[in-house]
């Protein structure tokens, strides 16, 4: 296994983490939510019966499908279809939500709490473990023709 594939399968690992640990929220109700840094809304929908529960399980399932992409970028799952652009996307997406703490510091510096630099930091490392694999195992993703 290269340091790519590596790398690919940590960020696979993480993204499913990540995905369980939202189905863990569920479960636990709603003081994991609040625990996890949920915001008032999904805490409050989360006490009121299952309301939280279907936008919960769509995170859940959009970080499951990352996961079985990087999975796959690493050659440990078959190659899924638009393999580079996913994982171009994924990349972006987990760098994007990790780097918002900036603009803000700058535009609401008051919404900045203790959640929004840790969450930041972490989906950060993320979207730098993604980087960092795909942009090793490139080379391999061509498009075989």
């Amino acid at each position: 296994m290269t340091d790519g594939q590596r790398w690919l399968v940590a960020g696979g690992a993480l993204s499913a983490l990540a995905s369980a640990l939202h189905l863990a929220c569920i479960a636990g109700g709603p003081a994991w939510y609040r625990f996890f840094g949920a915001g008032t809304r999904i805490v409050r929908m989360a006490e009121r019966g299952w309301g939280a529960v279907p936008i919960t399980l769509l995170i859940a399932g959009v970080l499951a499908v990352w996961s079985a992409y990087a999975l796959s970028g690493a050659g440990v799952l078959p190659r899924l279809p638009l393999l580079q652009a996913a994982l171009v996307a994924i990349t972006a997406a987990y760098l994007a939500r990790g780097l918002v703490v900036v603009p803000m510091l700058i535009v609401r510096p008051t919404m900045v709490t203790a959640f929004w630099w840790w969450s930041s930091a972490i989906v950060l490392a993320y979207g730098v473990v993604h980087a960092v694999g795909t942009w090793l195992v490139w080379p391999m993703l061509r498009v075989q023709r």
